[in-house]
């Protein structure tokens, strides 16, 4: 409970001061007028109170992510808290704060652009196709697991099948993507983002007044995983949105061209990242408590976390803890986040798609015929992608994700360098992750028969080489 507790204070420090640090660097110019309002069209570029845009930041970027990541990640041990905290503070944040400022900036450019700004055309092109990848990805995964779900809640309904559902599912996201972001968007995502948020309070209490105990960091950080799972770099991949993640890259600029004033981005942005490390560390907290007081553990048969992921998907895990810690409220809650939660990261997600490539094809968005022609191709495909294995879906989009982060961090790390500004704050971030990433992709994809120490050596040192070429060649201030 200690180690839970000063996670939980940390987390709300690092918003309070750590953010202050990271908007100093940038240099916030608040009477400078925002595309919001330089911009406006009635359709992408709205201006919204920041309430609004606050809320659907955050369900933009939270989603299931901060709740199944988290119960998957803290299979790894108390290393799931100081990953979740660190990560969250001085890499998460500052990449979806820079994103969303440096959106601004560039008059609501989206990542792919940002990127091809800093780093040269190929790498914009580069950016491009990694990112429309994962977010169709995303929008295909997120089609099929609350179709499954519904269709698994109204059993023996005549016509539920996951096929219906995901047809429904699949209707909803043409309409949010095509619709202006005030007229479907802005209306419910506040009420998804509020239930999410009450669901992790209510958990939250829990935490603290049901049975069970929870790892400390005094425990041992590795070899806890039940299926032995080494836990570098594995569980920087399995904690994404509660920690990092490249996903953020491509929703955020969305708000961007929401928000009315830049002085709100460090609430808005850096804010909404700390609200979503908080919901991991209690799911994280919460998962882990309630499998110590399940059978098997206090005869010893059977460890805590092999207890935890004995019970299911992370999905079942949420389910059985709300329907169990809060009752006919908390089986509610828990509808609204493993249902509603993945088809609010879906209708972003072909949005986002939508935004890229019309930014990139310099096709007007004004007209709805327009927003569909360029949409149409990610729904093909997307809906291609569904009869796709989940876990092998998902298994893409881990490592897709996280280079997205990385390639990110290092754009940044060249925009504030070229502005005489101090770039270590996404310097040191972006070796980090570059060396999850490397080793992660050498652990999973290639068999080159080395042993696990030399493959994240190789990792770290191929970071580091990346960290000395940025400093011998980096641009100057002067822009």
């Amino acid at each position: 409970m200690t180690t839970f507790c000063v996670s939980l204070v940390l987390l709300v420090l690092g918003f309070l001061f750590y953010s202050r640090v990271v908007e100093h660097v940038f240099g916030v110019e608040p009477d400078r007028p925002t595309p919001a309002v330089t911009k406006s069209d009635g359709v992408d570029y709205v201006p919204m109170a920041t309430w609004r845009v606050f809320l659907v930041q955050f369900l933009n970027i939270a989603g299931t992510g901060p709740i199944f990541g988290a119960i998957m990640g803290i299979l790894f041990g108390p290393a799931a808290y100081l990953w979740i905290v660190f990560g969250c503070i001085f890499a998460g944040a500052v990449h979806d704060y820079l994103t969303g400022m440096i959106s601004i900036r560039s008059n609501g450019a989206n990542i792919t652009d940002i990127v091809g700004q800093e780093m040269g055309n190929r790498m914009r092109v580069l950016m491009l196709f990694v990112t429309l990848i994962m977010v169709v990805l995303v929008g295909a995964v997120f089609t099929r697991t609350p179709a499954d779900l519904l269709a698994h809640l109204t059993e023996g309904w005549e016509w539920s099948t996951p096929l219906v559902w995901m047809i429904v599912i699949f209707l909803y996201y043409i309409l949010a993507t095509l619709l202006p972001i005030n007229a479907l968007i802005g209306h419910i995502y506040p009420l998804f983002g509020a239930a999410l948020l009450i669901m992790a309070m209510g958990v939250g209490i829990g935490i603290f007044t049901r049975g069970g105990t929870m790892p400390e960091i005094t425990d041992p950080l590795a070899g806890n995983h039940p299926a032995g799972i080494p836990v570098f770099p594995a569980i920087c991949v399995t904690i994404a949105c509660g920690a990092i993640s490249g996903f953020h890259s491509s929703q955020t600029p969305m708000m961007a061209r929401c928000i009315k004033n830049e002085s709100l981005g460090r609430t808005v942005f850096y804010g909404a990242m700390i609200a979503e490390g908080i919901v991991a560390l209690i799911w994280a907290a919460a998962g882990i408590k309630f499998a110590s007081t399940l059978p098997g553990v206090a005869e010893g048969t059977k460890t805590t976390y092999q207890a935890l992921a004995d019970m299911g998907t992370p999905a079942v895990v949420v389910n059985t803890i709300c329907s169990t810690w809060m009752g006919k409220v908390g089986a509610v809650l828990a509808v609204l986040g493993v249902v509603a939660a993945p088809i609010t990261t879906g209708d972003t997600a072909f949005r986002s798609a939508r935004l890229i490539a019309a930014d990139f094809l310099k096709i007007p968005q004004r007209n709805i015929w327009q927003r569909l022609f360029t949409s149409a191709p990610f729904f093909l495909i997307a809906g291609l992608l569904m009869v796709i294995d989940f876990k092998t879906l998902w298994s893409y989009f881990g490592w897709t994700n996280q280079v997205l982060a990385a390639i990110g961090l290092w754009a940044f790390t060249v925009w504030l360098s070229r502005r005489g500004k101090f770039f270590w704050i996404t310097l040191l971030p972006a070796l980090f992750l570059t060396a999850v990433t490397s080793s992660h992709f050498m652990l999973t994809s290639l068999d080159l028969g080395l042993k696990y120490q030399t493959i994240v050596i190789c990792g770290g040192v191929f970071g580091m080489l990346l960290g000395v070429l940025f400093l011998l060649i980096r641009p100057k201030g002067g822009v």
